[in-house]
């Protein structure tokens, strides 16, 4: 793949921006010329730079799946928006009779008679007209295209979406009446944050009046009056008691 005479390659100063690209980590890209050949107008990538002493091919470009060295003049810069062509490819030296490669629609006429044969012919004449195989040059020229891969695809996002961020967990807090006394519990999901506690009955009734809901003032009412009637008869039992102790205590007194 050495250059032509008159092809222009890359230069010294595209080798060595082509050396310092490498350096850092990219993979410039070039352009093949005239002299490549078949490729001419493709684009490919510099992945390489061997060292020249040892062969005029020492610039190694990924082209479609392998990496192949050039010379320079096989190169150029490949100038912005490029877009890679494929080259005509070259005649063939010699005519060389191959099978053909493509189905043929009309069907072949089935061998008819002498005297028949200017009516089976479809331009007149006597002979049996034979499908001529397809041209040297339009097979070549498929395999030459379908012989030269293109660039490779640009690798294609993985269309990711953000994932939701989990909500906390539910919180819960439980205003009970158990054994004559008011308990307030909050939990958050399975977690405790306050184990119930004791709360005066007017707190507990402050609690409930923030809840409208139907019934439920009404049931908390109602276990207050039963507590305070409950409470007044506990003191009038108390002051009686509290009356007999303090008249039997007269009763000593006087006595002494």
């Amino acid at each position: 793949m050495a250059a032509r005479t008159g092809v222009r390659g890359l230069s010294s100063e595209d080798l060595q921006v082509i050396r310092d690209a490498l350096a850092a980590g990219r993979k410039p890209r070039v352009m093949f010329t005239e002299a490549a050949g078949q490729i001419a107008g493709q684009v490919g990538q510099v992945v390489a730079l061997t060292d020249p002493a040892e062969s005029d091919e020492w610039v190694v470009v990924r082209f479609g799946r392998d990496e192949l060295p050039f010379a320079p003049g096989d190169l150029q810069v490949a100038p912005k928006g490029a877009v890679a062509r494929k080259a005509a490819p070259p005649a063939p030296a010699q005519p060389v009779r191959v099978e053909p490669e493509f189905v043929i629609d009309k069907p072949v006429p089935a061998p008819v008679s002498n005297g028949q044969a200017g009516k089976a012919s479809g331009n007149g004449s006597g002979g049996d007209a034979a499908p001529s195989p397809a041209s040297p040059e339009r097979q070549v020229k498929g395999e030459a295209s379908a012989a030269a891969p293109g660039p490779a695809p640009a690798p294609r996002k993985a269309a990711g979406r953000a994932a939701k961020p989990k909500p906390p967990p539910g919180l819960t807090v439980t205003l009970a009446y158990t054994d004559g006394e008011w308990t307030v519990a909050a939990n958050q999901g399975t977690k405790a944050l306050a184990k119930p506690y004791v709360i005066r009955p007017a707190e507990a009734m402050r609690m409930v009046s923030l809840v409208d809901v139907p019934g439920v003032q009404e049931a908390v009412e109602q276990i207050l009056a039963a507590e305070r009637a409950e409470a007044e008869q506990q003191a009038e039992r108390l002051r009686a008691e509290l009356a007999e102790i303090e008249a039997r205590l007269q009763e000593l007194r006087d006595a002494g």
